[in-house]
């Protein structure tokens, strides 16, 4: 548009002379021409902004033995760049302590349930010696009232009635001691939750926890993938710190493209609008897609607590804070790896003129692809 201008320019002013260049026809002249360079660009950087700082993401996870204690693996069953499914075993680690830690567990279980058995068996018992004092209490305060009323008609000795008494007493005595004993073996027995002994419920818990342990010396694969930065090597000992990876798990599902825009260019985008996305692996060619969301957040409004007061000065003015914009692709290509490159044109009016501008200017970028940068 502006080689058109300046030739008609040429061809008015200086080839065929129809007009004489005088300084008024030389103001209007350049002011036009500014507007033919400005206006398309002032209008595509609203209606239709355009970014190459753009990047191919794709959800990851750290591989990180989960394991109580330091552990040797035993064998790495994947290599560099190779592509799993979910499920698929990649590490597997020494199991020989887990499952003792199992076996030990299981056991615990049947001493446990084994010792149910015995609290309830513990409760008839006291049962019955409740009821073997309280029968010893009748019949010895039978007696006592028999020698009380014999010996009160002197018909037996008053040193036999009170030796009954104080047997009565002694039994007393042992039927609350017989009682104190039900109500502790009833105690026991009865600690329960949803009728099952806690001494149970405990050691299944141990159980369970030895066997997740035990299940996680074999490392296998979250989602449909590849594993990459691969660290780990057989006879190496992991787990003994969780911070550090082994190796690096990429999903193959829900990649994503992140934009980041200047601002201004902000000002007419919403989810839901189509965009044209250029990458730099795919040089000529472009790929539809939607703009998924916009990511309202920027670090350099996040200030860290501290008792030191905000310095405006130390914040960085340059270069200018951008906000990232989630885009999804609408068929993509075969072969898109995690940080891939390239550009992206948002749509916000598709029948607006001004996007003729940026996708001249996207189209530009993906053709020059093929050529930049040059290996020299």
């Amino acid at each position: 548009m502006t080689f058109a201008y300046a030739v008609f320019v040429w061809l008015v002013f200086f080839k065929f002379r129809w007009l004489r260049l005088t300084p008024a026809w030389g103001v209007t002249t350049v002011f036009i021409g500014l507007h033919l360079v400005l206006v398309p660009l002032v209008g595509m950087r609203f209606i239709s902004p355009l970014t190459t700082d753009v990047r191919l993401v794709r959800h990851t996870v750290q591989i990180v033995p989960r394991l109580s204690q330091p552990t040797t693996v035993e064998e790495v069953l994947v290599t560099e760049g190779q592509a799993v499914k979910k499920g698929d075993p990649l590490i597997r680690m020494d199991a020989r302590i887990y499952q003792y830690q199992v076996d030990a567990a299981t056991a615990a279980v049947a001493a446990a349930k084994q010792n149910a058995v015995v609290l309830q068996e513990d409760v008839k018992v006291a049962e019955e010696s409740v009821a073997r004092a309280q029968a010893e209490l009748t019949y010895k305060q039978s007696q006592a009232d028999r020698y009380t009323g014999l010996a009160a008609q002197r018909a037996a000795p008053e040193a036999e009635a009170q030796r009954w008494q104080t047997d009565v007493l002694t039994s007393e005595a042992e039927v609350a001691e017989a009682q104190a004993q039900l109500k502790r073996a009833q105690a026991a027995y009865d600690s329960q939750i949803d009728g099952v002994n806690t001494g149970v419920l405990q050691a299944e818990a141990s159980l369970k926890q030895a066997q997740y342990y035990l299940e996680n010396t074999q490392i296998t694969a979250p989602a449909d993938g590849s594993i990459v930065n691969l660290q780990v090597q057989p006879g190496m000992v992991a787990g003994i710190l969780r911070i550090g990876a082994i190796a690096s798990f990429i999903a193959d599902d829900d990649p994503y493209i992140l934009a980041m825009y200047r601002q201004e260019n902000l000002k007419f985008m919403e989810p839901g609008q189509k965009v044209v996305v250029a990458l730099n692996l795919y040089p000529g060619e472009t790929f539809s897609a939607t703009v998924k969301d916009i990511w309202w957040a920027s670090g350099r409004g996040q200030m860290m607590p501290s008792g030191r007061l905000p310095s405006w000065i130390d914040l960085p003015t340059y270069p200018e804070g951008r906000y990232a914009v989630q885009i999804t692709l609408d068929d993509p290509p075969p072969h898109t790896p995690i940080g891939a490159e390239g550009a992206a044109l948002v749509l916000t009016d598709p029948a607006n003129p001004f996007t003729w501008v940026g996708q001249i200017a996207l189209r530009t970028y993906t053709w020059k692809r093929f050529l930049y940068p040059m290996p020299f």
